[in-house]
């Protein structure tokens, strides 16, 4: 992918993000996830799991680790990305990502997504199908060009690995209305249990995927606990037994909602929060799950 300058929501940067989706378009279809295989409810397992919710505050940040690879699910805000640097390199001495995800535009899931594009070594980089013309956009795509990365928009049911865990794309979307709608929706196997990462995705994307195969045992809550996600009927499909949301203290949307909160107690008390634990990290070797807690200076 050929370096572009900053035009930033100017007339010009516009028709250059169009061509750069196009240019996506065509790389994703020369860079398709592996479909070789499908992911089940559960497989055969040597090594730990680690999956890190990490704090960021009022967004999303998700690290999985297994077996030497790495994978990064969205990077919090503009101001969480040297953080997360720092944290990720000094804290986890990780260094290479085997995939990063930005599962939608929006800032608080892109917002420190050039910082770890521009200090990691990335494999693959998996964004939707959507274009914005936001700063923060901008400076994700003049990043991966700076590193000459391929932009892969991954397929539904589409299909890969990290280590010894399955995953598969459940949704994939292209709302550049209503950007929470573009989330890409990622369902990982390891051992005996399985997790859903869900973006923003709201009840629009999830009555879509009620025909897939979601029924889950740790469920990442679908922006950030807002009353637009976690529907009744999306929830009464995946039945998780773990629900962790990515949330800020007295953030200004009084995430979560209390409808949610009562939504997921019909199906799990195991409810936990990253505004009131810090950084939420789950160990699995594949027949039990850990859970632990900690501090982390990742919140910008």
């Amino acid at each position: 992918m050929a370096r572009y300058k900053k035009y930033s929501k100017s007339p010009t940067f516009t028709i250059l993000v169009v061509i750069v989706s196009i240019i996506s378009c065509y790389l994703a279809t020369n860079n398709e996830i592996d479909k070789s295989y499908s992911v089940s409810n559960r497989n055969t397992v040597t090594t730990d799991l680690k999956v890190y919710y990490l704090d960021v505050g009022q967004a999303d940040s998700i690290l999985i680790s297994n077996n030497n690879h790495n994978m990064l699910i969205d990077a919090g805000n503009n101001e969480d990305g040297p953080k997360l640097v720092k944290y990720i390199k000094e804290e986890l001495n990780i260094t290479k990502f085997d995939y990063v995800v930005g599962t939608h535009p929006h800032e608080d899931h892109i917002g420190g997504l050039d910082d770890i594009i521009n200090n990691f070594t990335i494999d693959n980089i998996l964004l939707p199908e959507v274009t914005t013309t936001s700063k923060t956009f901008e400076d994700v795509l003049d990043a991966i060009a700076s590193k000459n990365l391929e932009i892969t928009i991954p397929k539904i049911d589409s299909t890969f690995k990290l280590g010894e865990a399955d995953l598969s794309v459940i949704y994939s979307g292209t709302d550049e209305k209503n950007l929470n709608n573009s989330s890409i929706i990622i369902k990982m196997v390891f051992g005996d249990y399985s997790y859903l990462f869900t973006g923003d995705a709201e009840k629009e994307v999830e009555d879509i995927i009620l025909k897939k195969n979601i029924n889950i045992d740790v469920l990442k809550v679908g922006h950030h606990g807002s009353s637009t996600s976690s529907s009744e009927s999306f929830l009464n499909k995946v039945t998780p037994s773990y629900a962790i949301i990515s949330v800020a203290k007295e953030n200004s949307y009084n995430h979560p909602s209390e409808s949610t909160i009562n939504r997921l107690r019909k199906y799990t008390d195991n409810i936990y929060m990253t505004s009131e634990l810090g950084t939420i990290l789950l160990t699995s070797d594949g027949k039990s799950i850990n859970i632990d807690h900690f501090n982390t200076d990742t919140n910008g």
